[in-house]
């Protein structure tokens, strides 16, 4: 490089630290990378997150999905991307699970990306078809213990969170169930439907809808308290099922080497926007708990989920491609 391009460099390098410096960031739109597909729960949210946000910003925040490989597309993706405060990619638990069971996911979560900010984390509910002779979660792990290998869950793919969840049951509970896995979750609720299925766990949105109609059975929910939207479902702990709490949680985190400055800012912005009465009534509708904090408090819940799906895949020996 000649002494005027490096020049021209630190120029610009500087021009846009005064920027960031000047509270002008940001000063064109800004792009959030869903790796889901359309209109999935983790998709809805981010549009609603992201329209706040760009109220919020004065810029819009233009969602863009990048789907395949259950998110590490998506992820690999904004790795890669540049780290200047205009690529970030909205994150759910698939992240880290992705990451502990693959042996090449093609992306580090901790490593290529900084936590930029907390949204909330909730529950799964575990769910049975109706035909499973089993009304509580006590009930069903009896069933399988008795008759090891009969039943079967469905996921939304190997290494997924609903995949890796029934793993975690099977380890604390002593029991063996079939994994059959699928491209997404959408055709497992289907066969769980149609009888195909005997369990798998589920949002809490999706869930809701269907144990109104009677078509599943919702034993429990996979954290350590029962939540407000199924009062009379108890959680796994309360059931028998010690150390084994599955959270989903959702976040924003951008590519390693992003300016403090633009993090600052998105990380206020997203606290301002959570603290509406609206957002907080629309994430508790979807089963979950708001995340207070900066955005270590993300970098910490990411680090402990990875760490915990990368011991169980060990203890376990799952093998993944």
């Amino acid at each position: 490089m000649t002494l005027l391009r490096r020049l021209a460099a630190v120029l610009l390098s500087l021009a846009a630290l005064s920027a960031f410096a000047q509270g002008a960031y940001p000063t064109k739109p800004i792009r959030l990378v869903v790796p889901f597909t359309p209109g999935a729960g983790t998709d809805t949210v981010a549009r609603f997150v992201a329209h706040k946000l760009s109220d919020r910003l004065g810029q819009q925040v233009v969602v863009e999905n990048r789907t395949g490989a259950g998110g590490a597309i998506g992820a690999a993706e904004v790795a890669k991307s540049e780290a200047d405060g205009y690529t970030l990619l909205f994150v759910a638990s698939p992240f880290t699970t992705v990451a502990a069971s693959s042996k090449n996911p093609g992306y580090d979560p901790i490593a290529q990306f900084v936590p930029v900010a907390p949204i909330a984390s909730g529950p799964l509910a575990f769910v049975v078809a109706p035909s499973v002779p089993a009304s509580t979660m006590r009930e069903f792990i009896e069933l399988a213990r008795r008759e090891p290998g009969r039943l079967n869950y469905g996921s939304a793919g190997a290494g997924s969170v609903n995949h890796l969840a029934l793993e975690l049951f099977m380890a604390r509970t002593g029991t063996t169930l079939v994994h059959v896995p699928y491209r997404g979750i959408a055709d497992a609720t289907k066969d769980l439907l149609g009888g195909t299925l005997q369990a798998m766990t589920a949002s809490i949105p999706a869930t809701l809808p269907l144990a109104a109609e009677k078509r599943v059975r919702v034993l429990a929910v996979t954290g350590h308290k029962r939540i407000p939207q199924m009062p009379d479902v108890p959680s796994w702990q309360e059931q028998g099922v010690e150390n084994a709490e599955v959270i989903n949680y959702w976040g924003i985190v951008a590519p390693a080497g992003t300016p403090r400055e633009p993090i600052a800012r998105i990380a206020a912005e997203v606290q301002r926007v959570l603290a509406q009465p609206d957002v907080r009534e629309r994430l508790e509708r979807e089963g979950a708990e708001l995340i207070p904090g900066e955005p270590a408090a993300l970098g910490a819940l990411i680090a402990k989920d990875l760490a915990n799906w990368k011991k169980l895949v060990a203890d376990a020996r799952l093998t993944f491609q």
